[in-house]
Protein backbone atom coordinates (compact mmCIF):
# COMPACT_ATOMS: atom_id res chain seq x y z
CA UNK A 1 0.00 0.00 0.00
CA UNK A 2 1.44 3.60 -0.48
CA UNK A 3 0.42 6.34 0.85
CA UNK A 4 0.99 10.30 -0.63
CA UNK A 5 0.35 13.03 1.83
CA UNK A 6 0.03 16.40 -0.21
CA UNK A 7 1.48 18.34 2.25
CA UNK A 8 4.33 17.50 1.69
CA UNK A 9 4.65 15.68 -1.66
CA UNK A 10 6.40 12.54 -0.57
CA UNK A 11 5.19 8.77 -1.14
CA UNK A 12 5.66 6.81 1.95
CA UNK A 13 4.94 2.64 1.78
CA UNK A 14 3.35 1.18 4.39
CA UNK A 15 4.73 -2.39 5.05
CA UNK A 16 2.07 -5.18 5.86
CA UNK A 17 3.14 -8.38 7.56
CA UNK A 18 4.03 -11.30 5.88
CA UNK A 19 2.80 -15.11 6.79
CA UNK A 20 6.57 -15.85 7.42
CA UNK A 21 6.77 -12.81 9.80
CA UNK A 22 3.79 -13.28 11.35
CA UNK A 23 4.21 -17.04 12.27
CA UNK A 24 7.70 -16.05 13.56
CA UNK A 25 6.29 -12.73 16.11
CA UNK A 26 2.74 -13.68 16.27
CA UNK A 27 -0.54 -11.65 15.11
CA UNK A 28 0.18 -8.06 16.33
CA UNK A 29 -2.44 -7.74 18.87
CA UNK A 30 -4.01 -5.43 20.80
CA UNK A 31 -2.78 -5.07 24.54
CA UNK A 32 -5.88 -6.81 25.74
CA UNK A 33 -5.60 -9.72 23.87
CA UNK A 34 -1.63 -10.65 24.76
CA UNK A 35 -0.18 -12.33 27.56
CA UNK A 36 1.97 -10.14 29.53
CA UNK A 37 4.26 -11.20 31.96
CA UNK A 38 5.02 -8.77 34.74
CA UNK A 39 8.63 -9.41 35.73
CA UNK A 40 9.52 -6.09 37.25
CA UNK A 41 12.71 -4.87 37.44
CA UNK A 42 15.95 -4.10 40.45
CA UNK A 43 13.35 -1.83 42.80
CA UNK A 44 10.00 -3.90 42.63
CA UNK A 45 8.82 -7.46 42.01
CA UNK A 46 5.89 -6.28 39.44
CA UNK A 47 5.56 -3.37 37.72
CA UNK A 48 2.38 -2.93 39.39
CA UNK A 49 3.41 -2.73 42.60
CA UNK A 50 6.44 -0.21 41.92
CA UNK A 51 6.62 2.53 44.15
CA UNK A 52 7.32 5.16 41.55
CA UNK A 53 4.68 6.97 40.08
CA UNK A 54 6.27 6.64 36.69
CA UNK A 55 8.81 4.30 35.36
CA UNK A 56 12.49 4.70 35.64
CA UNK A 57 13.38 3.15 32.41
CA UNK A 58 10.32 5.45 30.67
CA UNK A 59 12.34 8.31 31.92
CA UNK A 60 15.57 9.23 30.29
CA UNK A 61 18.53 8.39 32.44
CA UNK A 62 15.78 7.69 35.49
CA UNK A 63 17.65 4.87 36.80
CA UNK A 64 21.03 6.56 37.06
CA UNK A 65 19.39 9.88 38.76
CA UNK A 66 17.74 7.68 41.41
CA UNK A 67 20.35 5.74 42.43
CA UNK A 68 22.44 8.70 42.54
CA UNK A 69 19.91 10.88 44.94
CA UNK A 70 19.93 7.84 47.19
CA UNK A 71 24.04 7.68 46.77
CA UNK A 72 23.92 11.19 48.20
CA UNK A 73 20.98 10.91 50.62
CA UNK A 74 23.37 7.69 52.26
CA UNK A 75 26.23 9.70 52.29
CA UNK A 76 24.85 12.99 53.99
CA UNK A 77 23.54 10.48 56.48
CA UNK A 78 26.82 9.09 57.40
CA UNK A 79 28.28 12.18 57.09
CA UNK A 80 26.29 13.86 59.71
CA UNK A 81 26.95 10.81 61.86
CA UNK A 82 30.82 11.64 61.44
CA UNK A 83 31.72 10.06 59.25
CA UNK A 84 34.82 11.60 57.25
CA UNK A 85 34.99 12.27 53.56
CA UNK A 86 37.64 10.27 52.61
CA UNK A 87 36.41 7.51 54.68
CA UNK A 88 32.87 7.89 52.56
CA UNK A 89 34.62 7.46 49.56
CA UNK A 90 36.40 4.44 50.26
CA UNK A 91 32.91 3.23 50.96
CA UNK A 92 31.14 3.93 48.36
CA UNK A 93 34.00 3.69 45.76
CA UNK A 94 33.77 7.14 44.70
CA UNK A 95 36.31 10.10 44.86
CA UNK A 96 36.56 12.31 47.43
CA UNK A 97 35.18 15.08 45.23
CA UNK A 98 32.21 13.20 44.25
CA UNK A 99 31.38 13.12 47.59
CA UNK A 100 31.77 16.22 48.35
CA UNK A 101 29.77 17.12 45.58
CA UNK A 102 26.70 15.15 47.02
CA UNK A 103 27.61 17.08 50.11
CA UNK A 104 26.59 20.12 48.43
CA UNK A 105 24.50 19.20 46.56
CA UNK A 106 21.09 21.85 45.92
CA UNK A 107 18.38 21.19 48.50
CA UNK A 108 20.99 20.67 51.12
CA UNK A 109 20.55 23.02 54.45
CA UNK A 110 24.22 23.34 55.24
CA UNK A 111 27.20 23.35 53.24
CA UNK A 112 29.80 21.25 54.05
CA UNK A 113 33.51 21.51 53.35
CA UNK A 114 35.36 18.79 55.25
CA UNK A 115 39.07 18.72 53.75
CA UNK A 116 40.33 15.68 55.35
Amino acid sequence: MVLTTPQIGRTRERRETTQDEEQRHGPDLPPEYCTYRDEGCDRAAACLECPFPRCLYDVPHGRQRWNTRARNGGIARLFEEGWKVRELAVLYGVSERTVQRALNAPGRKEQHHDAE
